[in-house]
Formats: C-alpha cells, sequence, structure tokens
C-alpha cells in the first residue's frame, strides 16, 4: 500500500477539497443557467399568450363590425323592396 506523509496527505486532501468545490460551482452555475432559460421561455410564453388576446380581440371586433354593415346593407336592401 501506498504510505504517504504529513505534506503529501495535507495536499492531497487540499486537492481532493479544491476538486468538491469546483464540482459544486459548476453545478450551481449550471442551475442558474438552467433558470433563465426557464424564467426565458416562461416570459415568452407569456408574450405570445398576450399577442395571441390581442390578435382575438381584434378578429372579434372585426367580426362585429362586419355583422353591423351586413346588418345595415340588409335593412337598406328591405327599405329598397
Amino acid at each position: 500500500m501506498l504510505s504517504l506523509n504529513d505534506t503529501e496527505e495535507i495536499l492531497a486532501i487540499l486537492v481532493a477539497v479544491a476538486i468538491v468545490l469546483g464540482f459544486i460551482f459548476s453545478t450551481y452555475k449550471e442551475i442558474q443557467s438552467t433558470i433563465a432559460e426557464e424564467k426565458g421561455k416562461l416570459r415568452e410564453k407569456k408574450q405570445t399568450e398576450a399577442k395571441v388576446k390581442t390578435l382575438i380581440q381584434y378578429l372579434d371586433a372585426k367580426k362585429e363590425l362586419i355583422d353591423a354593415i351586413n346588418e345595415v346593407q340588409k335593412k337598406e336592401g328591405d327599405s329598397k323592396n
């Protein structure tokens, strides 16, 4: 079995701690990145939903306008007869 003196043991422990800390740091950064991506997707989804709602309102208003025009034209056609 490998025999290490005190200095080598301390150095090995420090290297192991540095590796563990590096792993923790990289995992933390990955989690932050993933959360940022998800927030961006959620923000984009909300913007898209708002655009769709606006478009639906526009189409409803346009339909009401067309219905009103058709009704006026129908009344004018009835009054001519």
